[in-house]
């Protein structure tokens, strides 16, 4: 008998978070062994070694209900629900070999379209269909013995993704309060865009994600250009590539979850691993070694690597799913999935531990423990070793400040705003989020430069009971703390006043 696993219920929401859902799908029957056409378990036959045949088998079944419901012996049917506002990509999806396998009841789709306006699904086109969203996501959790969260996949850059996705994930906070919500998001860039107010409707979706989400794993389309670009050697890439390359992260990242491991075996480990503070919940992803599509068919696909190569490619930034510098950020918290066949535990962990005593300035120090391995034994299908990478990683601000830097230009003019206040919004609205990016781009800027003092973490004064918290971090950029001396009066003993910055002529 399995044993009860926890599950999962995706929703797909606009064109980008469906097209992104489908490939993430082919991917999971490629890696469970399932006919994308029948949806059948295709059991893996190795006539020399029936034991390894039960085994292989078993780990890809063991834990198969975290994403998929089994429908008939052997049979499987994705736990998806998928939205959209226009039919037109739901019917492109419906015509292909896998579209066959999900519920019919469980696509829904409008014929009025989100025209690229945050405002608009959100406000006026969104409350007509999220009593029927929710009850079909109602009816898939229901379907469950013990479901552990949501996960959805949307672009915060177009109208239907994101405003139609931040109402669904305000549905379900306030249904599922203590179910986990994790997201793929996909941000825009001016590299790859065709949205004109892409910051309004990403601003607005950043401040529902601070709220209403408890993981997202941030995917930025600037990155996955250069990535396309420099790595995969594409001149033009298209959007069906950029999402092959996402879905090679998405599986990775989902690995621990779909295939028994030590670590991060549901969602709520994996927020307890890399969440040490509620609002910085924004994950930089990645994975190693990367693959083109056009590859994807021949047997130069197949990579032999070791672990060592993928330990320099995961680390190095080149694959990141955010254009960030790893310069500039520190890492709060960290998680390494590897997978392959013969893979052991203390071979990546010993190569994990000398590649850890060369990157000690890159993690904050008042976190011990922020790098946490696990080996999976159900290689991909590309290569006999892969790795993932999830990041708790402050450098991420880069990507938030890139898009707050368009939406100021933009806002500053008040451009493009009556479209947003005509369909019912509030222009306090649009100014509050934009506050609420600023606040958390400041946040993860204060946590990356906290220092502790190990010798002396509480900030006693010599040996006395001082209760004063604020002595426990300090500030490292010299600017401040040159600002910081000019501006206290100190005491004959060098401390201090009570803390208060006084003016010089008081």
């Amino acid at each position: 008998l399995n044993s009860m696993v926890r599950e999962i219920v995706t929703v797909a929401v606009g064109q980008c978070g469906n097209q992104l859902g489908t490939t993430f799908w082919e991917t999971l029957c490629a890696e469970h062994s399932i006919a994308e056409n029948t949806g059948k378990f295709q059991l893996i036959k190795n006539e020399n070694d029936t034991k390894q045949e039960e085994h292989e088998t078993k780990l890809r079944l063991e834990k198969i209900n975290v994403y998929f419901d089994e429908s008939a012996k052997h049979r499987y049917v994705p736990r998806a629900v998928l939205v959209d506002l226009e039919p037109g990509v739901l019917d492109t999806l419906r015509a292909k070999d896998i579209g066959k396998l999900f519920k019919p009841d469980n696509f829904i789709f409008g014929v009025s379209g989100g025209a690229n306006n945050w405002a608009k699904t959100h406000y006026q086109d969104g409350p007509e269909f999220i009593d029927e969203i929710m009850d079909v996501i109602r009816r898939s959790m229901e379907g469950c013995d013990c479901p552990q969260g949501v996960q959805l996949t949307q672009s915060l850059g177009g109208g239907t993704g994101s405003g139609l996705g931040s109402l669904i994930l305000l549905k379900l906070r306030e249904h599922y309060p203590d179910r986990v919500v994790s997201a793929f998001s996909v941000f825009p860039s001016a590299k790859v865009s065709d949205v004109v107010v892409e910051p309004y409707n990403t601003t607005l979706s950043m401040s529902m994600l601070l709220q209403d989400c408890d993981q997202v794993n941030v995917i930025d389309n600037e990155a996955l250009y250069d990535i396309s670009t420099n790595i995969l050697k594409q001149p033009t890439p298209k959007f069906l590539e950029l999402n092959w390359v996402i879905s090679l992260v998405m599986s990775g990242v989902t690995a621990s979850l779909r295939f028994p491991g030590q670590l991060n075996g549901d969602l709520r480990k994996m927020g307890v691993n890399l969440v040490p503070f509620p609002r910085l919940h924004f994950f930089t992803v990645a994975a190693a070694p990367l693959f083109s599509m056009d590859a994807k068919k021949t047997d130069s696909q197949f990579t032999n690597m070791g672990v060592r190569e993928v330990l320099d490619q995961l680390w190095s930034g080149k694959n990141f799913l955010s254009k960030i510098n790893i310069a500039d950020g520190r890492y709060l918290s960290t998680s390494c999935v590897y997978r392959g066949e013969n893979l052991r535990t203390f071979e990546v962990e010993d190569e994990q531990r000398q590649f850890q005593d060369k990157l000690m300035e890159d993690f904050v120090t008042w976190i011990p423990n922020n790098i946490m391995t696990s080996v999976v034994n159900v290689p991909c299908v590309h290569s006999n070793i892969d790795g993932s990478f999830i990041a708790n990683f402050t450098g991420i601000n880069a990507v938030f400040r890139r898009i707050s830097k368009q939406f100021k230009k933009m806002f500053k003019k008040k451009a493009f705003l009556h479209w947003y206040i005509g369909v019912g919004m509030d222009e306090f609205e649009i100014t509050e989020a934009n506050k609420n990016v600023l606040d958390l781009i400041q946040e993860l800027q204060d946590k990356n430069d906290v220092i502790v003092d190990e010798d002396n973490p509480y900030g006693v004064i010599g040996g006395g009971g001082a209760d004063d918290n604020e002595a426990v971090i300090g500030d490292s950029s010299d600017e401040e703390q040159k600002e910081s001396d000019d501006g206290i009066i100190k005491d004959d003993d060098g401390h201090s006043s009570s803390g208060i910055i006084q003016d010089d002529d008081d």
